[in-house]
């Protein structure tokens, strides 16, 4: 097993995207909770997100997702992430909230919903050309509820058509990033369930469309690492939307539920050259922080994504591939075992302290004054949430 002197500098490249969504109100399909100090308008949402990165140095930009950020200028508010120490990143879509997108949006039987739809990802590369957003990300809840309720392939036709028309107005530097979740809120089924179709319609477009994969968006059992691997291979994996679950699309901390596959897909990220100089796939956090308090949320989060990719790059390649290559099964599991219950959080802690950075974030941001601040300060207005 390597040293954690040997990983220390690798280290240095990890880069982890916070949601703004993730710093409203947020809570389950029968409640959505209030908490003090949540932010009222993209601006505050920024200054949150501002904090994690001050106290980690781990997530240098924050995802803007239209229309709940939308404002009045774009270049004032990447200004103002600018003046915090941060860069607005992936713009997502929305075509869940509307009335018209019952039935679908981009896969719509309506030329004029599926315009709609379209019309509003021509809005987002809008954001992008003022916000300098390199991917567009999209996640359809397009689907249907009934055998027989729609024409199965005519809404994959329809769907490949709309992203085409999308994919047209990419700039040179731009990628379209297609999500991909294999239930709800459909049930009979979901226009782009898995990572296959995403895929498959990806690489009809071109090569700057990738597949998102989040990490609750699989049905229970699914090996998520085997698509990791396989997305790394084909070139196609563009970004995660890091979270944990239990059951199913839980939006949990990322980590909590099950840190061992924490591991097991940072390890083939790594392995797949999709982690550090060179690689172009977009880390980020997509989580509800229904019940803890938001800021605090994500710290925990991004510091779990550290702390497993630390365990993961101690794992000693070339001694694996030698035990692989002998047949050798236990110690072939054994060296990815050691790393995985290696303790790196006193290393990391001295590696944070010496970048100047706090030992201990979360102790640390407990103790800046700031969640006094914005609780007495953030009085009156809307605060933002789902839809806003």
């Amino acid at each position: 097993m390597k040293s954690f002197s040997q990983i220390s500098s690798e280290l240095e490249q990890q880069a982890i995207e916070l949601p703004s969504w993730a710093f409203g109100n947020s809570g389950t399909r029968f409640k959505v909770f209030s908490q003090p100090g949540v932010p009222r308008d993209p601006f505050e949402k920024i200054a949150d997100a501002a904090q994690v990165h001050k106290f980690t140095g781990l997530a240098p930009s924050v995802a803007l997702h239209i229309p709940w950020d939308r404002v009045d200028s774009f270049a004032e508010l990447k200004s103002y992430a600018e003046d915090h120490g941060v860069a607005l990143g992936t713009v997502n879509s929305n075509t869940f909230q509307d009335d018209a997108y019952k039935l679908g949006s981009l896969s719509h039987s309506d030329s004029k919903v599926r315009q709609q739809a379209i019309d509003h990802h021509f809005e987002c590369l809008d954001v992008m050309n003022q916000t300098g957003s390199r991917d567009l990300k999209i996640w359809l809840a397009d689907g249907t509820n009934y055998p027989g309720q729609d024409d199965l392939r005519g809404r994959q036709d329809r769907l490949a058509d709309s992203l085409a028309q999308i994919y047209q107005r990419l700039s040179e530097h731009q990628r379209l990033v297609l999500e991909y979740k294999f239930f709800e809120p459909a049930f009979y089924h979901m226009d782009v369930p898995d990572w296959g179709t995403s895929y498959s319609q990806v690489t009809a477009l071109g090569e700057k469309a990738m597949v998102c994969l989040d990490t609750g968006h699989h049905a229970p059992g699914t090996n998520i690492e085997f698509i990791v691997m396989q997305l790394l291979r084909l070139g196609r994996l563009g970004s995660f939307d890091f979270n944990s679950r239990f059951y199913a699309d839980d939006d949990l901390i990322v980590g909590s539920a099950d840190p061992f596959q924490l591991f097991r897909i940072l390890f083939e990220v790594i392995r797949g050259g999709g982690y550090g100089v060179g690689s172009e796939v977009a880390f980020m956090l997509d989580q509800c922080h229904n019940i803890e308090d938001k800021i605090p949320g994500q710290i925990r989060s991004v510091l779990n994504v550290q702390e497993m990719t630390a365990r993961a790059l101690l794992v000693d390649t070339e001694e694996l591939s030698t035990a692989q290559r002998a047949g050798d099964v236990l110690a072939a599991n054994a060296i990815l075992m050691d790393a995985f219950y290696t303790d790196v959080r006193p290393q990391l802690a001295q590696w944070r302290s010496s970048r100047g950075l706090p030992a201990d974030p979360m102790s640390a941001y407990a103790a800046s004054g700031y969640p006094e601040t914005i609780v007495e300060s953030r009085i009156g207005g809307t605060q933002a949430g789902w839809g806003a």
